[in-house]
């Protein structure tokens, strides 16, 4: 890697999974992302989850020192080229921002830890990339916390499923001391049996024509089955080669004594957890043989990352695929769109906002009324609701508790201790952004393109905004009696805000 020179085209994906931490860098090469360096380590984070759901000091330890040699092949990535992704494990601790703190000094970038459907669609994104087009597929990854089933198309996600089972997660349920029975192995499969059954219908009724399996309990089963010659004459895993799998795993009486050419030691541990998963997923499915992808997580991580660098954000699509849902107003979507990015760059350079801070207030204007589909009264808490706990693709947990702050605070009253609460989860550019979406909609009150006044918002300092509106006043007073009102409101965020006009200054 010390090879490496600073390039522009390259790319670079983490993904923080449950049982193994990759580092994947890529570059890209007429629009395909090709791999040049990778590493990978069993940290098993979800195996230092404690009875109360909190991550021992020991699993940290692992995480942190992993990600610490990870971020030392990473020189020649630009940060602004990186993703660090984080599933299962830290979705569930409840200690997880602690382990996130401690890795911001680490790291260059943030950790997004992604919604389980989330990692599903960059699970098929990784995997469509990496095979040629065979119609529909059914992806299957068995991870260390849980396990993601896809039925897409070509490039596109049809059904996207995260499963809570994973091969880490069983073993400490039905292994945790290594030892391996015929009713161990069957209750494990009972219980996958019972977290699959909910998609059955819908899965079965869609259907598929071929099945991809990845990551690493996949490619271990599959690799077994080719050099113990289970496997079919394209070195597919098929249903007859599993059952020969599990007979030979239910013949050791502990994970210690499985012995297959080339299985790794740490894979051994969670082997029998992963084909009773696998084992269950082709009974309920009926499923005959599967081939393997090198395609994962991070594949997709970083085939994501390429579009929206190629401006094909998949973010974007989110945004007003949700519009579309919740019968927004689109156009006066777009006034407050147009008038928060004129407030924006009157102000980002003093006040330190970046591009993504840009991109972050855009998609909030984009989504400010979508609360008005459940309720007029209170709609900026119902959009706020929405979008910190729907499924929307592309965006991390962190994203979307961003954009909920923003809709919740862009009208009606600002209580100081609410500040704090923004300040928590994003600092002092949340701050701003949600007073900037504020001034963009009541601006835009009238919902007229015949009806705005020009306007310049300068800044002093952080703490003294001015607005200017050119023209009379007395053309607008409405406008000018809600800002008077919105002053207060500033103020109650330590905030203050002038207003100029021709003839008004307040």
């Amino acid at each position: 890697m010390s090879d490496f020179l600073i390039d522009e085209e390259l790319l670079a994906a983490i993904d923080m999974g449950s049982n193994s931490f990759h580092l994947a860098i890529a570059r890209v090469d007429h629009g395909e992302v090709k791999k040049v360096a990778s590493m990978s380590e069993k940290v098993q984070l979800a195996a230092g989850l404690d009875e109360n759901k909190n991550l021992t000091e020991a699993a940290q330890q692992r995480g942190l020192a992993c990600l610490a040699r990870f971020v030392g092949r990473l020189s020649s990535v630009q940060p602004n080229r990186l993703r660090i992704v984080a599933t299962n494990a830290l979705r569930q601790a409840k200690n997880g921002h602690e382990f996130i703190q401690r890795a911001a000094e680490i790291l260059p970038k943030p950790i997004e830890i992604i919604a389980g459907r989330e990692e599903a669609r960059l699970i098929y994104l990784g995997v469509s990339h990496t095979m040629a087009n065979s119609g529909r597929r059914l992806v299957i990854d068995i991870g260390g916390g849980s396990t993601e089933l896809i039925i897409g198309e070509a490039f596109e996600p049809i059904h996207t499923e995260s499963i809570q089972m994973g091969c880490v997660a069983f073993t400490k349920a039905y292994f945790p001391d290594g030892e391996i029975s015929q009713s161990r192995f069957d209750r494990a499969v009972v219980a996958a049996r019972k977290e699959i059954a909910g998609i059955v219908n819908t899965y079965k009724a869609e259907g598929w024509d071929t099945v991809v399996g990845s990551s690493g309990t996949i490619k271990a089963c599959r690799q077994i089955a080719v050099n113990m010659g289970w496997s079919n004459e394209q070195e597919h895993l098929t249903r007859e080669g599993l059952e020969k799998l599990k007979d030979k795993i239910l013949k050791c009486k502990t994970t210690t004594d499985i012995e297959f050419n080339g299985l790794k030691e740490d894979r051994r541990a969670v082997l029998p957890a992963g084909v009773a998963i696998l084992y269950a997923i082709f009974d309920v499915l009926n499923l005959e043989s599967l081939v393997y992808s090198d395609g994962a997580l991070r594949e997709g991580v970083m085939y994501d990352l390429l579009g929206r660098f190629q401006h094909e954000d998949i973010r974007d699509r989110s945004v007003h695929a949700l519009i579309g849902r919740y019968n927004a107003d689109p156009k006066q979507a777009e006034r407050v769109v147009a008038t928060a990015q004129k407030l924006f760059d009157g102000v980002a350079g003093i006040l330190h906002l970046s591009s993504d801070d840009s991109d972050l207030l855009r998609r909030a204007a984009y989504l400010h009324e979508i609360g008005l589909a459940i309720s007029h009264s209170g709609y900026h808490r119902h959009g706020a609701y929405l979008l910190q706990h729907s499924d929307i693709a592309g965006f991390s947990q962190i994203d979307q508790n961003h954009l909920s702050h923003l809709v919740a605070h862009h009208r009606r009253k600002l209580r100081h201790d609410a500040k704090l609460d923004v300040m928590k989860v994003g600092g002092s550019k949340l701050v701003y952004l949600c007073l900037l979406l504020r001034l963009a909609v009541l601006v835009n009150h009238s919902r007229s393109d015949e009806m705005l006044p020009a306007i310049e918002l300068t800044v002093d300092n952080e703490q003294q905004w001015q607005l200017k509106i050119s023209g009379d006043a007395k053309q607008w007073p409405l406008l000018i009696a809600e800002l008077h009102d919105e002053q207060v409101q500033f103020k109650h965020w330590d905030i203050g805000l002038t207003i100029q006009s021709e003839q008004f200054i307040h």
